[in-house]
């Protein structure tokens, strides 16, 4: 039997920081220098990205050359600064929410869980986060967590 589900899946949002990176935030006296990406993750999305249009969210300023670099120019996706506490607006003003998944790890994305179609947090998300998710990979973010989300919404809803 068909997954009715699938038919109206379109988007997947992926929170970058906690999520397509470690969440850690390497600093000198100068300031923030690097993020850590893992390898696996971006052909998770290449695979996915046959079935939904995927993009990413940050509300890293300070670091956003750094998330730029990685996810804009080198994994071409779109790339969208919005702060953990305007979170939920841009959701509702930008997305159907009935036609949207969202992978987070934090307070805030915790709050937008229960309004999209279906909610994913990596292993070591915090513990809000989740609590309030659909799905909870076994991996770590930064680590393969977003391939295996990728992989995970593949067979749940697109029967690949």
């Amino acid at each position: 039997m068909e997954n009715t589900i699938t038919k109206v899946i379109k988007n997947l949002v992926l929170d970058v920081d906690g999520v397509l990176t470690t969440g850690q935030f390497l600093y000198t006296a100068e300031g923030k220098f690097a993020k850590v990406f893992g390898p696996h993750d971006n052909d998770g999305i290449k695979m996915i990205s046959k079935f939904l249009t995927v993009c990413a969210i940050t509300a890293d300023k300070r670091g956003l050359p750094i998330t730029q670099k990685r996810v804009a120019e080198d994994m071409k996706l779109r790339l969208e600064v919005v702060s953990e506490e305007e979170r939920l607006q841009w959701f509702k003003d930008n997305f159907d929410l009935s036609q949207t998944i969202y992978m987070g790890d934090g307070i805030f994305d915790a709050q937008v869980f229960p309004l999209v179609v279906y909610s994913i947090a990596p292993q070591n998300a915090f513990y809000l986060a989740k609590a309030a998710a659909s799905y909870v990979t076994t991996l770590n973010s930064g680590e393969g967590a977003v391939a295996e989300a990728c992989l995970h919404i593949r067979d749940k809803f697109f029967n690949v």
